[in-house]
């Protein structure tokens, strides 16, 4: 996929992104306001530091997209893993506050009382329908773009379908039995998620700014090519970090010395495209080295 379809599909979903957290968020304050219920305090909670984190990937992407410049001769794409990472201690943050809301409302002497839990209902399956759209839309660009911030904002909206369904179950729970209780334990669990998602994001932002390898298969790929390409007697130094979307990698590939320079060029560059091919995220420098003459 190009470049100019990448970042059109990037920005889509980002917007779209936009748009369903400020929904999500009108929707939610009106059943906190109608219920009282803590399980839908941590559904808007969830809401609010989605949109925060998605006009944060909004801008990521559009930065991202700028050309190298003399600054940046790399290009901008570190920009997605740093938002990722502020998205990851985001996420860290409304856990923690969950937790303390949650421990709070079950040592309170006196039980907390939630009312219209219909209207808080309706409101969760309003807000369920809505983010289960985006995060189809979400999920198909990501896998067309490889972009990890729009990955990453997909993850938060698929957690929020756990409070959400939380947040019925609770309600229900409340109206029919009296089991208030109920809300403060979907409100603990809904934390659990938040934290495990700041853990996985958090986890591949830091590797990413620290510029660690591609993954294994990136690697074993891009070694079964060289290693069967026309004309290259071996390889070494293979190596790679990533950035964002964007796969940087460095390889030195062996010829014979004997060749013309042009016959050289030309292997490498066939190489080069063979690999950009199967990783079109990739950005592939090939250095060309003379191959040791063979042993008698």
């Amino acid at each position: 996929m190009s470049d100019p379809d990448s970042l059109r599909l990037n920005l889509s979903a980002a917007r779209a992104s936009v748009g369903v957290a400020l929904a999500l968020i009108a929707v939610k304050l009106w059943a906190l306001w109608a219920t009282g219920a803590l399980s839908i305090a941590a559904s808007l909670a969830d809401s609010t530091m989605d949109l925060i984190m998605s006009a944060g990937a909004m801008l990521a992407v559009r930065y991202a997209a700028l050309p190298p410049d003399d600054d940046h001769a790399f290009g901008h794409t570190s920009a997605e893993d740093l938002t990722a990472f502020v998205q990851s201690l985001f996420l860290t943050a409304a856990a923690i506050g969950l937790v303390v809301s949650a421990i709070s409302r079950l040592m309170a002497e006196t039980p907390p009382t939630l009312a219209s839990e219909a209207a808080g209902i309706l409101a969760m399956v309003i807000s369920m329908a809505l983010t289960g759209a985006l995060v189809l839309w979400q999920g198909h660009v990501a896998r067309r773009t490889g972009n990890r911030v729009i990955a990453a904002d997909r993850l938060h909206y698929m957690a929020d379908l756990l409070p959400a369904l939380g947040a019925i179950a609770a309600l229900v729970a409340s109206r029919l039995w009296g089991l208030w209780q109920l809300d403060a334990v979907v409100a603990l669990v809904a934390a659990a998620v938040l934290a495990r998602g700041a853990w996985t994001i958090g986890r591949g932002a830091w590797d990413a700014l620290m510029d660690r390898r591609a993954d294994p298969e990136v690697l074993e790929g891009i070694a079964r090519i060289a290693s069967s390409w026309p004309g290259v007697r071996g390889w070494h130094d293979l190596k790679t970090r990533t950035a964002g979307s964007r796969i940087f990698v460095n390889l030195h590939i062996e010829l014979d010395g004997d060749q013309s320079l042009r016959e050289a060029h030309d292997i490498g560059a066939a190489l080069r495209r063979a690999i950009l091919e199967a990783y079109p995220q990739a950005d592939v420098i090939i250095h060309k080295d003379v191959a040791d003459p063979p042993r008698p």
